[in-house]
């Protein structure tokens, strides 16, 4: 596996892919939130509202991010949610097989993004070239009808 992307605008198939993830992650950040707080709420503690507060924000810079990776640092913002995400299994541990998986999905599609926009490329590339061959000489000065 090549290097991870940390920073910098990826692809167009990159993009989509990894929106998609982030975007998937935020329905499934907000879930985990509402459990966290009824699980605080069952047991007493005042900080269910907080639990509920911090998980939906997290929710929504998920949902933001699918649109922000058009800019250098939506792919690092894409990595720091994905370690908060990992991090809510320290308040609710069925967290942490979503963050894994998660985590997983994100990676895959940073990988397989980048072999999409290679292979675009490349059919791009050589598609141009045999249109560029085939193409017949252009002439720059258009043809005398000849006249009487």
């Amino acid at each position: 596996m090549r290097s991870l992307t940390l920073y910098g605008i990826p692809g167009k198939m990159t993009r989509r892919l990894a929106g998609v993830v982030v975007g998937t992650q935020g329905l499934a950040v907000f879930f985990g939130a509402l459990v966290a707080r009824a699980l605080a709420s069952a047991t007493g503690s005042p900080v269910s509202g907080t639990f509920l507060l911090v998980g939906s924000l997290l929710a929504v810079l998920c949902i933001f991010d699918a649109g922000l990776l058009r800019r250098p640092w939506g792919i690092t913002l894409g990595w720091a949610l994905q370690l908060a995400t990992l991090a809510c299994a320290l308040i609710v541990p069925a967290m942490l097989a979503v963050g894994l998986l998660f985590g997983a999905l994100w990676v895959l599609a940073l990988v397989q993004g980048r072999a999409m926009d290679a292979h675009t490329k490349r059919v791009d590339a050589q598609w141009h070239e045999s249109h560029e061959q085939s193409e017949p000489p252009t002439q720059s000065e258009p043809s005398e009808p000849s006249g009487h």
